[in-house]
């Protein structure tokens, strides 16, 4: 069978120099070049982080799959909150507003799966504030989604787990501007388990991240992706419940878990596990797998050659347009 690598390499780094740039931010993930302090460039790469960790290799497809669905999603929930972007003109770029982030990610949880879990198990019962009721199972759906933000961590530092009233009392986010951003939180969180529920899926949970431009609040970033959202099968999940099965689920969690089976926790001084060719591959068949079962649409790769002319070229273009 024809690998991904053989159709593409993956896109590890970007080092663009657009009419106008200002600076650049490297992520995790995303590359984001400041135009004019007006725009924002982001080139989704083909990097991929576990536990706040950038791992060595990247998954070919990746960058495309989280910023198309992305694009379809901030589509379809933008008339509940306006969002940063203007154009898509390439394949792994969104071009949008140059919005000022809050420093919180608006994480919120329908089931207790994941970290939550990995909390409960521990013993504890407060999670950023919230109390998790006693005699839950390990994926059993919450009586109503909570809220558990998280401190935006720099590059190359871990997000911290935060309550909304350190957040309130250190003026993280002003008081009516928080609850703004917890209601948005719940209605888009809302229109995606719907959205999910159309495809045979369950939203699990997600986060959010908001940003403000000239006293507007926009939705940032990407939303009810493979990196940034977890999903369930919906058909046999209660099924497995009552059997004290592991739910199907597509996101980046078996990722996590494959790190963890190989001794790999994000902590400092472990190695991370040989990230085989075979590995990889395996990985970006599961990210286009979400991409067509979350999108209900093929996906469609890019196999043009020459990445990185590819971005500039079309990038160059749109500005050039944008500002003449």
């Amino acid at each position: 069978m024809e690998t991904a690598q053989q159709n593409m390499e993956a896109i590890t780094s970007t080092d663009f120099n657009f009419e106008g740039q200002k600076n650049v931010y490297h992520g995790k993930v995303r590359d984001v070049y400041n135009v004019n302090d007006d725009l924002m460039v982001m080139i989704v790469s083909d990097r991929i982080s576990a536990f706040d960790v950038v791992l060595p290799e990247g998954i070919p497809y990746k960058g495309q799959v989280l910023n198309q669905l992305a694009a379809k999603f901030l589509k379809e929930t933008e008339d509940i909150v306006p969002n940063w972007v203007i154009s898509t003109p390439d394949p792994n770029v969104t071009i949008g507003h140059n919005c000022e982030p809050y420093k919180v990610e608006m994480v919120i949880r329908g089931y207790l799966t994941g970290h939550a879990w990995r909390t409960y198990k521990s013993g504890e019962r407060m999670l950023c504030g919230v109390q998790m009721p006693d005699g839950m199972k390990e994926h059993q759906k919450f009586a109503e989604p909570i809220l558990t933000p998280s401190t935006k961590a720099d590059f190359g530092e871990h997000d911290e787990d935060i309550s909304r009233e350190e957040i309130l009392s250190r003026g993280i986010v002003a008081e009516d501007e928080y609850v703004k951003l917890e209601k948005y939180t719940r209605a888009i969180f809302q229109r995606g388990t719907e959205i999910a529920a159309e495809q045979g899926l369950i939203l699990v949970d997600t986060k959010y991240e908001f940003g403000k431009k000239e006293g507007k609040i926009y939705l940032i970033d990407e939303i009810h992706t493979p990196d940034s959202s977890r999903y369930f099968y919906s058909e046999g999940y209660q099924e497995r419940q009552d059997n004290d099965e592991q739910q199907k689920q597509l996101s980046k969690e078996f990722v996590r878990e494959w790190l963890m089976a190989g001794g790999f926790h994000g902590k400092e001084g472990q190695q991370v596990p040989e990230m085989t060719a075979e590995f990889v591959s395996s990985v970006t068949d599961r990210y286009i797998e979400l991409f067509e079962k979350v999108s209900g649409e093929t996906f469609n790769k890019d196999t043009s050659g020459d990445v990185m002319g590819r971005i500039d070229k079309n990038v160059s273009a749109f500005l050039k347009e944008y500002y003449s």
